[in-house]
Protein backbone atom coordinates (compact mmCIF):
# COMPACT_ATOMS: atom_id res chain seq x y z
CA UNK A 1 0.00 0.00 0.00
CA UNK A 2 1.31 3.42 -0.95
CA UNK A 3 0.56 6.67 0.85
CA UNK A 4 0.22 9.29 -1.87
CA UNK A 5 -0.12 13.05 -1.31
CA UNK A 6 -1.33 15.50 -3.97
CA UNK A 7 -0.53 19.21 -3.76
CA UNK A 8 -2.59 22.30 -4.56
CA UNK A 9 -4.91 21.56 -7.51
CA UNK A 10 -6.54 25.00 -7.97
CA UNK A 11 -9.21 24.05 -10.49
CA UNK A 12 -6.81 22.22 -12.82
CA UNK A 13 -8.95 19.22 -13.68
CA UNK A 14 -6.93 18.21 -16.74
CA UNK A 15 -3.75 18.09 -14.68
CA UNK A 16 -5.51 16.10 -11.95
CA UNK A 17 -7.02 13.46 -14.23
CA UNK A 18 -3.75 13.15 -16.15
CA UNK A 19 -1.85 12.77 -12.89
CA UNK A 20 -4.19 10.09 -11.56
CA UNK A 21 -3.88 8.12 -14.79
CA UNK A 22 -0.09 8.45 -14.57
CA UNK A 23 0.18 7.37 -10.93
CA UNK A 24 -2.55 4.70 -11.26
CA UNK A 25 -3.47 4.41 -7.57
CA UNK A 26 -4.31 0.84 -6.53
CA UNK A 27 -7.47 0.16 -4.50
CA UNK A 28 -5.44 -0.19 -1.30
CA UNK A 29 -3.38 2.97 -1.84
CA UNK A 30 -4.19 5.91 0.44
CA UNK A 31 -4.55 9.23 -1.41
CA UNK A 32 -4.34 12.43 0.63
CA UNK A 33 -5.20 15.72 -1.06
CA UNK A 34 -3.72 18.75 0.70
CA UNK A 35 -6.36 21.38 -0.08
CA UNK A 36 -6.79 24.36 -2.41
CA UNK A 37 -8.99 22.51 -4.87
CA UNK A 38 -10.73 25.67 -6.06
CA UNK A 39 -9.84 29.09 -7.55
CA UNK A 40 -7.48 30.34 -10.26
CA UNK A 41 -7.70 27.34 -12.60
CA UNK A 42 -10.53 26.81 -15.12
CA UNK A 43 -12.57 23.95 -13.64
CA UNK A 44 -12.97 24.08 -9.87
CA UNK A 45 -16.40 22.48 -10.19
CA UNK A 46 -14.96 19.51 -12.06
CA UNK A 47 -12.21 19.07 -9.49
CA UNK A 48 -14.66 19.04 -6.59
CA UNK A 49 -16.97 16.64 -8.47
CA UNK A 50 -14.09 14.21 -8.95
CA UNK A 51 -12.89 14.45 -5.36
CA UNK A 52 -16.40 13.82 -4.05
CA UNK A 53 -16.64 10.71 -6.23
CA UNK A 54 -13.23 9.42 -5.09
CA UNK A 55 -14.06 10.11 -1.45
CA UNK A 56 -17.32 8.20 -1.78
CA UNK A 57 -15.27 5.19 -2.92
CA UNK A 58 -13.02 5.52 0.12
CA UNK A 59 -10.01 6.45 -2.01
CA UNK A 60 -9.33 9.99 -0.76
CA UNK A 61 -8.59 11.77 2.50
CA UNK A 62 -9.33 15.42 1.70
CA UNK A 63 -7.88 18.33 3.67
CA UNK A 64 -9.07 21.93 3.67
CA UNK A 65 -6.94 24.77 2.30
CA UNK A 66 -7.20 28.52 2.72
CA UNK A 67 -9.06 28.83 -0.59
CA UNK A 68 -11.78 26.47 0.62
CA UNK A 69 -11.95 28.50 3.82
CA UNK A 70 -12.39 31.72 1.84
CA UNK A 71 -15.06 30.18 -0.37
CA UNK A 72 -17.07 28.82 2.55
CA UNK A 73 -16.70 32.02 4.59
CA UNK A 74 -17.88 34.10 1.64
CA UNK A 75 -21.40 32.79 2.29
CA UNK A 76 -21.62 34.77 5.52
CA UNK A 77 -18.98 37.51 5.25
CA UNK A 78 -19.03 40.27 2.65
CA UNK A 79 -15.40 41.14 3.41
CA UNK A 80 -14.34 37.53 2.90
CA UNK A 81 -16.37 37.33 -0.31
CA UNK A 82 -14.48 40.32 -1.74
CA UNK A 83 -11.18 38.77 -0.71
CA UNK A 84 -12.14 35.42 -2.21
CA UNK A 85 -13.16 36.96 -5.53
CA UNK A 86 -9.82 38.76 -5.71
CA UNK A 87 -7.95 35.50 -5.03
CA UNK A 88 -9.52 33.36 -7.74
CA UNK A 89 -13.14 33.10 -6.69
CA UNK A 90 -14.32 34.63 -9.96
CA UNK A 91 -12.86 31.71 -11.88
CA UNK A 92 -14.50 29.28 -9.48
CA UNK A 93 -17.94 30.85 -9.89
CA UNK A 94 -17.49 30.86 -13.67
CA UNK A 95 -16.85 27.11 -13.57
CA UNK A 96 -20.26 26.70 -11.91
CA UNK A 97 -21.90 28.80 -14.61
CA UNK A 98 -22.61 31.80 -12.39
CA UNK A 99 -23.78 34.78 -14.50
CA UNK A 100 -21.98 37.32 -12.28
CA UNK A 101 -19.64 37.19 -9.26
CA UNK A 102 -22.15 38.51 -6.72
CA UNK A 103 -23.57 37.10 -3.49
CA UNK A 104 -26.55 35.53 -5.25
CA UNK A 105 -24.24 33.59 -7.56
CA UNK A 106 -23.14 31.39 -4.64
CA UNK A 107 -26.52 29.68 -4.98
CA UNK A 108 -25.30 27.92 -8.14
CA UNK A 109 -22.86 25.82 -6.09
CA UNK A 110 -24.54 22.45 -5.39
CA UNK A 111 -25.30 21.60 -1.77
CA UNK A 112 -23.18 18.45 -2.10
CA UNK A 113 -20.19 20.64 -2.86
CA UNK A 114 -20.78 22.84 0.18
CA UNK A 115 -21.05 19.72 2.36
CA UNK A 116 -17.77 18.42 0.97
CA UNK A 117 -15.95 21.71 1.57
CA UNK A 118 -17.44 22.33 5.02
CA UNK A 119 -17.86 18.85 6.49
CA UNK A 120 -15.82 16.27 4.60
CA UNK A 121 -12.54 18.16 4.33
CA UNK A 122 -10.40 17.89 7.45
CA UNK A 123 -7.68 20.07 8.93
CA UNK A 124 -4.86 17.51 9.23
CA UNK A 125 -4.12 13.81 8.90
CA UNK A 126 -1.38 11.61 10.30
CA UNK A 127 0.17 8.24 9.60
CA UNK A 128 2.86 6.37 11.47
CA UNK A 129 5.72 8.46 10.09
CA UNK A 130 4.11 11.54 8.50
CA UNK A 131 1.51 14.21 9.12
CA UNK A 132 -0.30 16.14 6.43
CA UNK A 133 -1.53 19.74 6.47
CA UNK A 134 -2.29 22.35 3.86
CA UNK A 135 0.14 25.05 4.98
CA UNK A 136 2.21 24.55 8.13
CA UNK A 137 2.19 23.63 11.83
CA UNK A 138 3.78 24.81 15.06
CA UNK A 139 6.56 22.38 16.02
CA UNK A 140 5.62 22.20 19.71
CA UNK A 141 1.81 22.01 19.46
CA UNK A 142 -0.22 18.77 19.15
CA UNK A 143 -1.99 18.35 15.82
CA UNK A 144 -5.48 18.68 17.30
CA UNK A 145 -4.52 21.97 19.00
CA UNK A 146 -2.99 23.69 15.95
CA UNK A 147 -4.76 26.98 15.09
CA UNK A 148 -6.54 27.21 11.76
CA UNK A 149 -4.38 30.11 10.59
CA UNK A 150 -1.24 28.00 10.91
CA UNK A 151 -2.78 24.93 9.25
CA UNK A 152 -4.24 26.79 6.27
CA UNK A 153 -2.57 30.19 5.83
CA UNK A 154 0.99 30.34 7.18
CA UNK A 155 3.75 30.33 4.58
CA UNK A 156 6.54 27.79 4.82
CA UNK A 157 9.57 29.12 6.71
CA UNK A 158 12.74 27.50 7.97
CA UNK A 159 11.38 24.25 9.35
CA UNK A 160 11.84 22.97 12.87
CA UNK A 161 10.83 19.35 13.17
CA UNK A 162 7.56 18.60 14.96
CA UNK A 163 7.99 17.19 18.45
CA UNK A 164 6.15 14.05 17.32
CA UNK A 165 9.13 13.17 15.14
CA UNK A 166 6.85 12.88 12.10
CA UNK A 167 7.68 14.49 8.77
CA UNK A 168 5.27 17.22 7.66
CA UNK A 169 3.87 16.99 4.12
CA UNK A 170 2.36 20.30 3.00
CA UNK A 171 1.39 22.48 0.07
CA UNK A 172 0.41 26.18 0.03
CA UNK A 173 3.89 27.67 -0.49
CA UNK A 174 4.46 27.59 -4.25
CA UNK A 175 7.85 26.28 -5.32
CA UNK A 176 9.11 28.48 -8.14
CA UNK A 177 11.33 25.77 -9.62
CA UNK A 178 8.19 23.58 -10.01
CA UNK A 179 9.79 20.75 -8.01
CA UNK A 180 8.86 19.39 -4.59
CA UNK A 181 11.09 20.76 -1.85
CA UNK A 182 12.62 18.41 0.69
CA UNK A 183 13.64 20.10 3.93
CA UNK A 184 14.11 16.93 5.92
CA UNK A 185 11.44 17.45 8.56
CA UNK A 186 9.13 18.99 5.92
CA UNK A 187 8.32 18.28 2.28
CA UNK A 188 6.37 20.91 0.31
CA UNK A 189 4.61 19.77 -2.87
CA UNK A 190 2.84 22.91 -4.13
CA UNK A 191 4.43 23.24 -7.57
CA UNK A 192 2.11 25.85 -9.08
CA UNK A 193 -0.39 23.73 -11.02
CA UNK A 194 -2.38 26.76 -12.19
CA UNK A 195 0.63 28.61 -13.62
CA UNK A 196 1.24 28.47 -17.36
CA UNK A 197 4.44 26.51 -16.68
CA UNK A 198 3.30 24.87 -13.45
CA UNK A 199 2.87 21.23 -12.49
CA UNK A 200 0.58 19.27 -10.18
CA UNK A 201 2.55 16.91 -7.95
CA UNK A 202 1.81 13.55 -6.34
CA UNK A 203 4.34 12.21 -3.82
CA UNK A 204 4.78 8.68 -2.52
CA UNK A 205 5.77 9.80 0.95
CA UNK A 206 7.50 6.58 1.96
CA UNK A 207 9.44 5.91 -1.24
CA UNK A 208 10.27 9.56 -1.99
CA UNK A 209 9.15 9.13 -5.59
CA UNK A 210 7.00 11.80 -7.22
CA UNK A 211 4.92 12.19 -10.36
CA UNK A 212 3.83 15.44 -12.04
CA UNK A 213 1.29 16.40 -14.69
CA UNK A 214 0.23 19.73 -16.17
CA UNK A 215 -2.74 21.32 -17.90
CA UNK A 216 -1.27 20.43 -21.30
CA UNK A 217 -1.43 16.73 -20.48
CA UNK A 218 2.33 16.36 -20.09
CA UNK A 219 3.82 14.06 -17.45
CA UNK A 220 7.17 13.63 -15.75
CA UNK A 221 8.51 11.90 -12.65
CA UNK A 222 11.45 11.94 -10.30
CA UNK A 223 12.81 11.20 -6.85
CA UNK A 224 13.11 13.70 -3.99
CA UNK A 225 16.52 15.30 -3.73
CA UNK A 226 18.47 15.14 -0.50
CA UNK A 227 17.15 17.47 2.18
CA UNK A 228 18.16 21.10 1.76
CA UNK A 229 20.68 22.20 4.35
Amino acid sequence: MRTLAIGDIHGCLTALTTLLDFVAPAPDDRLITLGDYVDRGPDSRGVVDLLIALHAKGQVVALRGNHEEMMVSSRTSEAMRRMWLACGGRETLASYGAPAPDAASLDVVPSAHWRFLEETCGDWFETEKHFFVHASAYPDVPFDEQPGFMLRWEGLSEPVGHFSGKVMICGHTRQLDRLPRNLGSTVCIDTGAYDSEGWLTCLDVDAGRYWQADQHGRCRQGVLTEADQ
